[in-house]
């Protein structure tokens, strides 16, 4: 009787622990990640910065200045502002100086005086910018201001040799960067939450990851303070005291968001035969056939040689082989699949190279057989 009755209790207690387990894993959500790396506030943002200047100091690497005559005139009107004239008509053949393109990204919050990182790509037929140094140079946003001034030496990773005609290179020469090579002169202005409201903006629309977000966020503060938009915008009741806006901006960067199954994508990169896929997409049953279709020309010149005495001339006679050949394709049976790695292993067993599978994963897609978006690059 005590060993029943002892058998019931560790019965109740695995039973109590199983439910406890098996709430613990509902609990626990699938995929959770912080909001600050799916959405940003509107406004918090790079602005592209672009300018137009000279390098000089390069080692007889410069522009050829018959080809870019823009570069001889754009020294002439630097040193006619340091009061150098040049007389008119001077033919000036300088291999030392480069015209470039100088750009940068302004970070959000950037104050005058900040250091920000440039990079400095030729515009001419400079073979190399190695060696050079970057002359004071403005750097303009869309509105044609001024924003920032660069100036500073050149790296350029890599390396070539040029000699007897022979060049050989390691890396592309022709642009380089400087790290902190220009200076903040001027801020973007930027207004956040003075109207009382803020804009977080979802890096991809999702109906379902706004719906989450607006509901994570008001269980953190207890308040309705965030509302959807649409499928990327959240608006959110902003405190009035920009210490108070600077904290609850933190607070809402920092919400950990449990996130629901992603879209199921494919994306192909043409140019390089890759093929990504993601852990949402599906495969139905389906059979495919595919077979490689090569055509192979071969030519083999022949010599024409007249006889003795006939006037004749040698000449040279094109002789070309035609070839087709086509490998079998026989019939495969694709599985359902849901699982990536069964999706990989069905797709493995076709034996296609990647080109091919590009081509199968577009025929899957149109018989209904992918359940995938897919994404061609």
């Amino acid at each position: 009787m005590k060993t029943q009755t002892l058998s019931s209790d560790v019965v109740r207690l695995w039973l109590w622990c199983l439910g406890i387990l098996l709430a613990c894993l509902l609990a626990m959500p699938a995929r959770a990640e912080r909001l600050q790396d799916l959405a940003s506030f509107a406004g918090v943002r790079n602005n592209a910065l672009v300018g137009y200047g000279l390098v000089v100091g390069l080692d007889g690497t410069g522009d050829q200045t018959t080809q870019a005559p823009f570069t001889t005139q754009s020294l002439t009107n630097m040193l006619n502002q340091l009061g150098i004239s040049v007389p008119e008509g001077t033919n000036m053949q300088l291999k030392n100086v480069a015209a470039v393109m100088v750009t940068a990204e302004l970070p959000p919050f950037a104050r005058p005086g900040q250091p920000i990182d440039v990079v400095v790509s030729s515009v001419g037929n400079a073979r190399s910018l190695r060696g050079g140094t970057l002359l004071m140079t403005p750097l303009k946003g869309a509105n044609g201001q001024v924003y920032a001034m660069a100036q500073g030496n050149v790296f350029v990773g890599g390396a070539g040799a040029q000699a007897a005609g022979s060049s050989v290179s390691i890396n592309q020469q022709a642009g380089g960067s400087i790290n902190g090579g220009a200076t903040v002169e001027r801020a973007v202005p930027l207004a956040l939450g003075r109207d009382g409201t803020l804009d977080l903006q979802l890096n991809e629309y999702s109906f379902d990851t706004a719906q989450r977000a607006v509901a994570a966020i008001n269980r953190e503060f207890g308040a309705p303070v965030a509302a959807a938009v649409d499928g990327r915008v959240i608006r959110l009741q902003a405190p009035a005291d920009s210490n108070d806006r600077v904290r609850f901006m933190a607070r809402v960067q920092n919400i950990d968001l449990a996130l629901g199954q992603e879209p199921a994508r494919v994306v192909i990169n043409s140019r390089t035969g890759s093929v990504v896929l993601n852990s949402s997409v599906m495969l139905h049953q389906a059979a495919v056939a595919h077979g490689n279709l090569s055509v192979t020309i071969s030519s083999n010149p022949q010599v024409s040689q007249p006889n003795a005495f006939s006037q004749g001339q040698t000449a040279v006679v094109p002789n070309a082989n035609v070839s087709v050949s086509q490998e079998g394709g026989s019939l495969q049976m694709v599985q359902t699949s849901a699982d990536l790695a069964k999706v990989v292993s069905a797709l493995n067993a076709l034996g296609a190279t990647p080109q091919d599978l590009m081509s199968i994963l577009q025929a899957l897609k149109a018989a209904g057989s992918l359940r995938a978006k897919l994404e061609i690059i």
